[in-house]
Parts: C-alpha cells; sequence; structure tokens
C-alpha cells in the first residue's frame, strides 16, 4: 500500500501563510515518491493579512483553511479531521504563517504557544514513532511543541543566518544545528528532520528544493 504523508499548510504566500515555493517542493517530492499526499490546515483567520507587492500589513482578514487551498488545489481538508494513526509521516513547509498562524512565535519568540490542534497532531505522531519534517521557520514551531511536551535536545535548524532565531530554538530547549541550505539536520533519537530553505536570504530556487527533496527522502526512509 502507498504511504500516507499529510502536509501542513497555514495559508498562502511566505509574509502571512505557507511560503509556496517550499510547499510545491514539498508536495512535488512526495508525488515523485508515488506517495499518497493528505494536506490540512487550521479552519480559522489568519493573524493578518499582507500586500505580498508592498510587504506591508493590509486591512480585511483571510481564512487559513481556505488559502491553503489555493495551493493545495481544493484538495485539503481542516486540521481538526486529521489522523495521526492514518498518516506514515507530517511535514511543515515554511513561510510565516507558520509563526503567525500555527503558533504566535513571530510576536511571542520563544514564549509562544502552538495552535492546539497542530501542537496534538504532531505530539500524537512524535508519541507513535513517526517522522516529522520540518522547513523553514517551522522548526521553530516543533522546538515549542517539544519544549511543551518536556522534551529536551532535539536536534533542529534554521540554517546559520538567523542568529536570533537560533537562540529562540535554543531558549525552548532545542539543540540548533546549523546547516546548508540544500541539506538536512536529522534528529535520529527523535525522529525529526529540517531544513533551512528560505532561512536563507537570497538563495538559489534549486538549492531551496534539493533542501526540501532531501527532507521528504529521508523522512519517507523512515516510515
Amino acid at each position: 500500500m502507498s504511504k500516507i504523508v499529510g502536509v501542513v499548510l497555514s495559508g498562502s504566500g511566505v509574509y502571512d501563510g505557507s511560503e509556496i515555493q517550499e510547499a510545491v517542493f514539498a508536495l512535488l517530492a512526495l508525488d515523485e515518491a508515488e506517495v499518497e499526499v493528505r494536506c490540512f490546515a487550521p479552519e480559522k483567520l489568519q493573524m493578518h493579512v499582507v500586500d505580498h507587492l508592498a510587504g506591508q500589513p493590509t486591512d480585511g482578514s483571510r481564512n487559513v483553511l481556505v488559502e491553503s487551498a489555493r495551493i493545495a488545489r481544493g484538495r485539503i481538508a481542516p486540521l481538526s479531521e486529521a489522523r495521526a494513526e492514518t498518516l506514515d509521516a507530517l511535514i511543515f513547509p515554511g513561510g510565516f504563517g507558520v509563526a503567525k498562524n500555527l503558533c504566535d512565535f513571530a510576536v511571542r519568540g520563544p514564549e509562544c504557544t502552538v495552535d492546539p490542534e497542530v501542537a496534538q497532531l504532531v505530539t500524537t505522531l512524535y508519541a507513535l514513532g513517526k517522522p516529522l519534517g520540518f522547513c523553514c521557520i517551522a522548526p521553530a514551531l516543533a522546538a515549542a511543541v517539544f519544549r511543551d511536551m518536556g522534551v529536551a535536545g532535539v536536534r533542529l535548524t534554521i540554517g546559520d543566518e538567523d542568529l536570533g532565531a537560533a537562540a529562540a530554538l535554543r531558549a525552548m530547549g532545542a539543540e540548533h544545528v546549523p546547516c546548508a541550505v540544500d541539506a538536512t539536520v536529522t534528529d535520529e533519537r527523535h525522529n525529526v528532520f529540517s531544513t533551512p530553505a528560505y532561512m536563507y536570504s537570497g538563495p538559489r530556487v534549486r538549492d531551496v528544493h534539493r533542501g526540501i527533496a532531501d527532507l521528504v527522502q529521508r523522512v519517507l526512509a523512515r516510515t
């Protein structure tokens, strides 16, 4: 039977949702591996809406699930319907939506809280021994979930450029490991995988793709 991997999206667009290229790269790598993909997103309003041309917040509100459906081409379900028992692994693309809509790391840093549906799904998959993959800023969410579980020393990366984010991960009890954009940090003990992606400023698109493809391959090897 085909493996089933969940992908959690956080909206559509790097500044207030999922980083679209990262999400597409993850979906492509999973499809190329003949994996069944199930996309999920929380059914709630985004923290705010950002004009991606101006790079500034703008008026209005948008729903995280509705916006994520743009990337998933409508093939997506509310996060409340995700069942860890039916998934072989779970992957989080990056984008500021992770730090704004799936948790509030963008506002509270290492004191952040995690969306309860997100925390429950990650916690349950971890307890079942299933692999977890985190791209870009998503390792901050991972660090917060493991902090709340009382699990210290999980190896994670956001690269080696954003020293503030790296310090925040350490403050939450994680071990931050510098990593190139096209590589993956593997935590064998905790079955956790992470890649920096666009935590670097101005990386080549192909290098981001390589890093996420590498992460997906490593996650699938553990299913």
